[in-house]
């Protein structure tokens, strides 16, 4: 089917991607192997077993406590080549944090593009940045068709740890629930506002702790940093000033947050997972983070507002990605704002009962110094 679209659009280039996505994909499904059998197989590896037990536990979850539509996706394994499923292209404009956007005859529009060709999704990439954008290249474990295929899980992320297996496939589930196309934003904020309202739960029976105080502390503030980088780029590049000012004030904003994350970072015992992102933070990275992140408050809100429970939720979601794309928008920055509000409340209370000593590196008044 794949193929086929791609003979009916115009374009070498395009053309070629169709091809390769539909030869990737293609592979994929043709590798996969029943989990069930697996797991009854003497000959399959203790450990891989294991793991492929888990997946059935949280197939089962995600079923019953998350009424997600699981149906037999992920119920079949299939053993890649090469590390990563495929590679995600995202780029953004020299002066703007809206990336470009790639559009699909199935997925419709998108903030990415998805190559299973590792030389390919270079080669893309080396156009891009020749055309002047700034550009993100990452590796991509997972993936999801969105149910027009059973997904199987791949060896390049069955063996994570628990919860991050959890979490992903939480994720990946949701958009067989809900997906909107065309805002990527919506479909990313979304799935990832359903794994991290899920997860303290799947925790909780699965007998595995919290994550520790520190660890959250650390993502919060670097997300933190990100953020205020962002409001200050966004105001450059709308400003009046000439676009070699606007280069010059970028690179130094860039730096600022490096400089910010390296005072801030000092003494962390698990910063590499943050490091890689800061020092090839640009316009594509920082749009990237967006599309994930942005909007998971205001979902998490609107879960709140329809009782904690998943079918008004889910329901709730629907009505809201069937509205015009300007309303959808208004209404998220408004659940976005309550979310804001009630979170500054808890902060102000905690910070009440609390002594602080000592100097407090906040990411606002870093990287103010930055203007």
């Amino acid at each position: 089917m794949l193929l086929l679209l791609a003979l009916l659009v115009s374009g070498c280039e395009t053309v070629h991607f169709y091809s390769q996505a539909a030869t990737g994909q293609l592979k994929i499904l043709a590798g996969r192997k029943s989990i069930d059998g697996l797991v009854a197989d003497e000959q399959t590896d203790p450990k891989l077993r294991k793991q492929l037990q888990l997946v059935q536990s949280i197939r089962a979850y995600a079923a019953a406590e998350l009424h997600l539509p699981v149906g037999t996706a992920y119920s079949e394994f299939t053993q890649l080549k090469d590390e990563y499923a495929l590679w995600n292209l995202v780029a953004a404009p020299e002066f703007s944090l809206s990336p470009k956007r790639w559009c699909y005859p199935i997925a419709g529009c998108a903030s990415y593009r998805g190559y299973f060709d590792k030389q390919d999704a270079r080669n893309q990439a080396g156009r891009m940045r020749a055309e002047g954008y700034d550009v993100y290249l990452g590796p991509v474990p997972a993936y999801s068709t969105l149910g027009w295929f059973d997904d199987p899980v791949l060896s390049s992320f069955v063996n994570w740890k628990p919860e991050r297996l959890a979490s992903l496939l939480f994720h990946e589930l949701a958009h067989r629930r809900v997906y909107i196309g065309g805002d990527t934003a919506f479909n990313e904020s979304f799935a990832t506002a359903v794994s991290q309202l899920a997860l303290p739960d799947w925790r909780r029976r699965q007998g595995i702790p919290a994550p520790k105080v520190k660890s959250v502390e650390q993502a919060r503030r670097v997300n933190g940093l990100m953020v205020a980088a962002r409001k200050q780029l966004q105001a450059l590049y709308s400003s009046d000033k000439s676009d070699a000012e606007k280069r010059v004030q970028k690179a130094q904003t860039l730096q600022q947050l490096r400089s910010c994350y390296r005072k801030m970072s000092e003494g962390w015992v698990e910063d590499k997972k943050f490091s890689s992102l800061v020092e090839q933070t640009n316009n594509a990275t920082l749009a990237l983070v967006s599309e994930y992140q942005s909007k998971v408050p205001a979902f998490v809100q609107l879960f709140k507002d329809t009782g904690k429970d998943w079918d008004a939720f889910y329901m709730a979601v629907e009505q809201l990605g069937a509205r015009p794309q300007d309303e959808r928008k208004a209404r998220l920055e408004a659940l976005s704002q309550r979310a804001q509000a009630a979170a500054r409340q808890t902060a102000n209370n905690q910070a009440s009962s609390k002594k602080v000593t000592g100097p407090s590196l906040q990411s606002d008044t870093c990287m103010s110094a930055a203007n």
